[in-house]
C-alpha cells in the first residue's frame, strides 16, 4: 500500500465554507472557523479535505460564479488564512483539494466586463457570444439547468451570450487556447500555494459545439421533469470531443508538481462514457465521479452492483470516486430510509461507502448522521429552489449549519443568527453529544475509516459481485494476500445468505444484528478469508 499514489483509495470529506464553522461572529462560515476545527477533521480519519469555493464572487450561486479565480471572498477571510489552513492541515496529515471552475465565471468577473464592452478587445470571444436569428430568437433551442433559455440578450455587445447555470455565470469560451492558458495559470497559482489537487466542477460543460446545433428532444422515460433543461438530449451545449486535449494540459501541469489530484464531477445522461473517457490511459485526470447516489431515490443491492461492475480493473479504465451526499444533493438518511429505521440504515449505509472500490467522500455532518433539513420558502437561499419550487428539493436543506455543541446558541456554530437555519433535530446529534458516546454514529464511522485503512483490500482491491436480490447485496474485495467478503442488507426485514465454505471465513466487523449469516433489518458484515 505505501507505493500507490496517496489518493488512491483516499476518504476525502467535503467542507462547505459557509456552513462549517464561523470565527468572526457574522453568522457565515469562514476560513479560520474551518483551520480552528481541523483537529476533529484528522480525528475522523479521513486522508484529505475538499474545499468548495471560497474566492471572491457576487454569491449568486454561493461561490460557484467566481469574480476572482486567484482571491478569497472577505467573507471567508484572506489568502493569508487559506495558507494557514493549508499549513495547519498538513502539519496533521491532511491534503487540501479546492474546487476549480472551469466552464464559466460571475458576471462581474473582469474578463466578462472586457468582454462585453466591445466586440473588437484583446477578450471580446473569451465568452460565448452569438447573434440573433433573423426573428431576434436566441441563436439555438439550449436550455439552462436552473431553467430558461441557456442565452441571455446584452445590449452593449448587441449578441446573445451563452450560460449553462444562472444568468450571472457566462459561459467561458474554453475552447480558445487564450482562455485555457488563463485557467492553467489559475491552477498554478493555487499549486504553488501548496494545495494537493483540484476538484473540476461540471467539466463536461466547458466546451460546446460552435456551430449551435439545436439539442434534439429528450424521448419520455417517465422521470419527473420540472425544467425545460429535462426534455432534451444534452448533446451540442456541452461534453464536446476536444474536452479530453484540454484536460491533458491540466494533467502535464499538475505531473510537474508531484504527487497531485484531480477529480472531475461528470453529471448528465451520458456520464459513465465521460467519466471513463475523462479518466482513461494516465494522461488526463485521476478520477470522476458521478451522480449514481447523489440523486438516486432510494439504495439497492441492484443499484450499487450496477455502479460499482461499471468500473473494472481493466487497462485503461480510471480509477472511481463515491459519494452518497454533497452540497448540491439531498441528504442521503432523509432520501434512502424513513425516520424510525434511521439510525440503524445510516449505519449500515456508512459501512457501504468504506467498502467501495475507489475513492470516497464524505460530507460534512455525513459522519453525524446529520439528516436534511425542511426549510419554508422564505428561508430559502438556493436560486434554484427558488426559481423551481416546490418540485425541487432545495440545495439549503443539506448545507445548513455544522451543529458542534448541543447546548450553545446556534449550535456552536457562531455567535450570530446563521446564514441558513438550524436544523430542529440537529442539537441531538451535536458533536460533543456524539463524542462522548462510545456507540454514536461519529465514533462508527471513526471505527469504519480505521478499518478501511488498515484493510489494503478495502482501500484498493478489485471488487468481485458475488449475490443481488431486491434487498442483499454481496461482493469480494481483494488485494496484497488479502480477500474480504462484504454483506449488506439494504432492507427493512432479515435477509440470508452464505458464500461456499462458510467455515473459510472470519467475521472482522458487524453492524445491527447479525447472527451467523443471517442479517437484520439494514445490518451488514466483513468476513476475511482464512482458509
Amino acid at each position: 500500500m505505501s507505493t500507490r499514489p496517496w489518493w488512491q483509495g483516499a476518504a476525502i470529506y467535503q467542507i462547505y465554507p459557509r456552513s462549517f464553522a464561523d470565527s468572526n461572529g457574522d453568522g457565515i462560515g469562514d476560513l479560520n472557523g474551518i483551520t480552528h476545527h481541523l483537529d476533529y477533521v484528522a480525528s475522523l480519519g479521513v486522508d484529505a479535505i475538499w474545499l468548495s469555493p471560497f474566492f471572491t464572487s457576487p454569491m449568486k450561486d454561493f461561490g460557484y460564479d467566481v469574480a476572482d479565480y486567484r482571491d478569497v471572498d472577505p467573507i471567508f477571510g484572506t489568502l493569508a488564512d487559506f495558507d494557514a489552513l493549508v499549513a495547519r492541515a498538513h502539519a496533521l496529515g491532511l491534503r487540501v483539494i479546492i474546487d476549480q471552475i472551469y466552464s464559466h465565471t460571475s458576471d462581474q468577473h473582469p474578463w466578462f466586463a472586457e468582454s462585453r464592452s466591445s466586440r473588437t478587445g484583446d477578450r471580446a470571444d473569451w465568452y460565448v457570444w452569438a447573434d440573433a436569428k433573423p426573428d431576434g430568437s436566441p441563436p439555438s433551442n439550449w436550455q439552462s439547468v436552473f431553467g430558461g433559455p441557456a442565452w441571455t440578450w446584452d445590449a452593449r455587445r448587441r449578441q446573445y451570450y451563452l450560460h449553462n447555470f444562472l444568468k450571472e455565470q457566462p459561459q467561458l469560451h474554453v475552447h480558445l487556447p487564450a482562455v485555457q492558458d488563463a485557467l492553467l495559470a489559475t491552477a498554478r497559482f493555487w499549486l504553488d500555494r501548496g494545495v494537493d489537487g483540484f476538484r473540476l466542477d461540471a467539466i463536461n460543460f466547458t466546451m460546446h459545439d460552435p456551430a449551435l446545433t439545436d439539442n434534439p428532444p429528450l424521448p419520455d422515460d417517465g422521470r419527473p421533469r420540472t425544467r425545460p433543461f429535462d426534455f432534451q438530449r444534452k448533446l451540442h451545449n456541452q461534453s464536446h470531443a476536444d474536452i479530453p486535449r484540454f484536460l491533458e494540459r491540466i494533467r502535464a501541469l499538475l505531473d510537474g508538481y508531484g504527487d497531485r489530484f484531480t477529480v472531475a464531477e461528470v453529471g448528465g445522461d451520458d456520464s459513465d462514457r465521460e467519466m471513463k473517457l475523462f479518466t482513461a490511459g494516465g494522461r488526463r485526470l485521476d478520477s470522476a465521479y458521478g451522480f449514481d447516489f447523489l440523486y438516486a431515490d432510494a439504495l439497492t443491492p441492484h443499484g450499487v452492483a450496477a455502479a460499482v461492475s461499471a468500473w473494472p480493473v481493466e487497462h485503461g479504465v480510471g480509477w472511481p470516486s463515491w459519494a452518497f451526499e454533497n452540497h448540491d444533493a439531498p441528504r442521503a438518511v432523509s432520501r434512502w430510509v424513513d425516520p424510525a429505521h434511521r439510525d440503524a440504515f445510516a449505519r449500515m449505509k456508512m459501512l457501504l461507502l468504506i467498502c467501495l472500490r475507489g475513492n470516497i467522500f464524505l460530507y460534512y455532518g455525513e459522519e453525524l448522521a446529520l439528516p436534511q433539513v425542511d426549510l419554508p420558502f422564505a428561508a430559502l437561499r438556493d436560486p434554484e429552489a427558488i426559481a423551481n419550487w416546490p418540485m425541487t428539493l432545495s440545495r439549503d436543506g443539506a448545507r445548513t449549519p455544522m451543529p458542534w455543541i448541543a447546548d450553545a446558541p446556534a449550535l456552536g456554530f457562531s455567535t450570530a443568527p446563521p446564514w441558513l437555519p438550524i436544523g430542529a433535530d440537529h442539537a441531538v446529534l451535536a458533536v460533543d453529544r456524539q463524542q462522548a458516546d462510545p456507540q454514536s454514529h461519529l465514533n462508527h464511522t471513526r471505527r469504519l475509516l480505521a478499518l478501511r485503512r488498515a484493510c489494503p483490500a478495502l482501500a484498493i482491491g478489485d471488487c468481485t459481485v458475488l449475490a443481488v436480490t431486491d434487498t442483499l447485496l454481496a461482493y469480494q474485495r481483494q488485494a496484497d494476500g488479502q480477500t474480504l467478503l462484504c454483506l449488506f442488507n439494504m432492507g427493512p426485514e432479515p435477509a440470508s445468505w452464505q458464500p461456499p465454505a462458510p467455515d473459510d471465513w472470519r467475521v472482522i466487523i458487524t453492524i445491527n444484528s447479525v447472527e451467523c449469516w443471517t442479517l437484520g433489518g439494514y445490518a451488514a458484515l466483513v468476513a476475511e478469508r482464512i482458509a
